[in-house]
């Protein structure tokens, strides 16, 4: 029995959003970019009132949240990931470890490696700017379904650079150290 044929209006109903571009316009991509930029301002938004009430920025944020996601970071690593030079990484784990949110330990095989903890009140306060900021993200995943979280979490990733996408793939395998 032959397939009846599909009009192009009823395949591009059926398609994902762009499935059928061969490319993307410079509007579009001006768009995404805009969406980019609020969607950024809004998250981080909750989680700096509450972090400047402590006297902590954004890096301070940033080396929580990894240290938090990979006890035992080494602080090379954190260097690579949040990309702001040795002062400025000192000056920040520095004012962390004063104020007993993250502890240094000497590495296993390599005592001169510095590895990164955060404390109990470390976890504490990273879980309370995580609460911040879970909901906006729960409420827009939801609000978007399954299908578009996972190409979001594409579009996301391609935009990271290879060293970015490396330090995912590393970090989601099972038994990663």
């Amino acid at each position: 029995m032959p397939e009846t044929p599909v009009s192009p209006a009823a395949q591009a109903a059926h398609s994902p959003a762009g499935a059928g571009l061969l490319y993307l316009r410079e509007e579009e991509l001006r768009a995404a970019q805009d969406l980019l930029f609020f969607a950024y301002r809004d998250f981080t938004g909750a989680a700096d009132s509450m972090l400047e009430e402590l006297g902590f920025g954004r890096a301070h944020h940033r080396a929580l949240h990894f240290v938090g996601r990979h006890p035992g970071l080494a602080v090379s690593d954190l260097l690579g990931i949040l990309r702001i030079t040795k002062q400025s990484l000192a000056r920040v784990l520095g004012l962390l470890i004063a104020k007993g949110l993250v502890e240094q330990r000497p590495g296993r095989d390599d005592r001169r490696q510095r590895l990164l903890y955060l404390t109990a009140s470390g976890r504490a306060l990273e879980r309370q700017v995580f609460e911040r900021q879970r909901e906006r993200l729960a409420r827009a995943y939801r609000d978007a379904g399954p299908q578009a979280v996972e190409g979001f979490r594409r579009v996301l990733r391609g935009i990271a650079n290879e060293q970015g996408r490396a330090w995912l793939d590393r970090a989601e395998r099972p038994g990663r150290p």
